[in-house]
């Protein structure tokens, strides 16, 4: 019987210069970094020697606009003049570049379900899958903002219930389209001239609500079976759909005490859908400030926060609350009551909670979220910081987490330095990856084509 201690999963979440709103005045920062290619190489072969399970690349098809800036050119000072993470690579183009530059690291992205066809992501997920050698992951989003609508035809967002309904079945299309093929469809065989089995190709013929989709997809089944799909949404409708399709899931917790909630509530929804709970990992964002001493570490933190343009965080704000207005209102002051959103509901009200709970200002509430988002934030020692990841491992609030450096390229430097060893001092982290798969490192079993388990079950019932 092994003795093997369980091993925690890394996902690296590199969003250009870095997750803090101010992270592109970062001295050390690569202010351009969003569309250069030697940044992304960097990082990617940084998380790879730290043997992270994958990197991960958030997504939308729209500048981030909260307020409507680009309609209203009178405001002063101008919102979107002063953020600086406005343009980026698209990421699966991205990606297939890395692929040559990585061996074993997970590629993963954000591909919205709302503004995008079925067809079109089966073929460029199954793509990516072949290029990297089985390492493509896909991040499953329904979309939160309005901006999105305005550039795929629409005069507003999709309400939030018809997006998870698309959602669910868009998956559906898309593992149809993914096992169109058998695995071992294609024989090659130059004497005979057969280039595939008939036998082994199946067409989905799907025909549902929001989709209607011939398929078969003119890529063979992708070298994982799937790519690892992942889901982030906590509301009611995303936990639903993760139990379902999820087999990562990135969230938000502040406490042990409500990621271990969180964790049972998911987990314990697994069942009914036939799935076993080794079947998802969970992995909340962590924002880590580390430091030789927590002072340091609280320094650093600071020092960034001071660059914060207050206009910045208040838009940030903004758009987290689901693309409320705050503009009028004192930023010493309370909170407002908040409509109810349509862009990311489980956000609103963790931010909501907060507030009241706290006793903050609007100021102090874009203070706090301007680094994590709503994210747990660890300030401290590598040896503090693993001690915190541990905590939580061990004790049923995670599988795992997805870090969240401050400022790229640094702070991703650091942690592979600093923590990572720690980790793997203390028994928790790999020191070699296992296998060459995105699926496999991270513990996963691989799918079984669904047209052929059905062939299976009809035979034997026919026997």
């Amino acid at each position: 019987m092994s003795t093997k201690k369980p091993q925690l999963r890394l996902g690296a979440f590199l969003p250009s210069t870095g997750h803090h709103v101010a992270s592109w005045r970062h001295p050390e920062a690569q202010a351009d970094a969003g569309l250069n290619f030697q940044h992304y190489k960097r990082l990617a072969q940084t998380a790879e020697r730290g043997k992270f399970d994958m990197i991960f690349f958030a997504d939308g098809v729209a500048v981030r606009d909260a307020y409507g800036g680009l309609r209203q050119r009178n405001q002063s000072p101008d919102v979107l003049s002063r953020n600086g993470k406005l343009v980026h690579f698209e990421p699966l183009t991205l990606l297939s570049a890395l692929s040559v530059v990585t061996e074993n690291i997970g590629l993963t992205a954000t591909v919205s379900t709302t503004y995008n066809e079925p067809y079109h992501l089966a073929r460029k997920f199954a793509s990516l899958d072949y290029l990297s050698g089985g390492r493509a992951g896909w991040n499953l989003v329904t979309s939160a903002t309005e901006a999105e609508a305005l550039n795929f035809n629409r005069e507003k967002h999709m309400e939030h219930t018809l997006r998870y309904e698309r959602a669910k079945e868009f998956v559906d299309v898309v593992t149809k389209l993914w096992d169109s093929w058998e695995d071992d469809a294609f024989l090659h065989d130059k004497e005979s001239g057969i280039y595939f089995d008939p036998n082994k190709l199946h067409v989905p013929n799907h025909k549902g609500e929001h989709f209607s989709v011939r398929g078969p997809l003119n890529v063979a089944r992708p070298i994982q079976g799937y790519p690892v799909i992942i889901q982030a949404g906590s509301s009611e409708d995303g936990k639903d759909l993760a139990a379902q399709t999820a087999e990562v899931i990135f969230t938000a917790q502040q406490t042990l005490a409500e990621a271990q909630a969180f964790y049972q509530d998911v987990k314990g929804r697994l069942a009914q859908y036939g799935r076993s709970p080794d079947h998802l990992k969970i992995m909340p964002g962590v924002f880590p400030v580390i430091g030789k001493t927590e002072q340091e570490a609280k320094d650093r933190f600071d020092q960034i926060q001071e660059l914060i343009d207050p206009v910045v965080g208040l838009n940030l704000l903004g758009s987290m609350i689901g693309g409320f207005d705050l503009s009028g209102y004192p930023l010493d002051g309370p909170l407002p009551d908040l409509p109810d959103t349509n862009g990311g509901k489980s956000r609103q009200q963790l931010l909501t909670d907060l507030a009241r709970r706290e006793n903050l200002t609007i100021r102090q509430l874009y203070l706090w979220i301007a680094g994590a988002r709503g994210h747990r934030q660890i300030l401290g020692t590598p040896e503090q910081i693993a001690d915190q990841l541990e905590d939580w491992f061990v004790n049923g609030g995670a599988d795992g987490f997805n870090i969240m450096p401050p400022w790229l390229p640094g702070g991703l430097d650091e942690f592979v330095d600093l923590v990572i060893p720690e980790l793997q001092r203390r028994g928790l982290f790999r020191t070699e990856y296992e296998a060459r798969t995105l699926r496999e490192n991270l513990g996963l079993p691989r799918p079984v084509n669904q047209f052929s388990k059905i062939a299976a079950v009809a035979e034997a019932a026919i026997a």
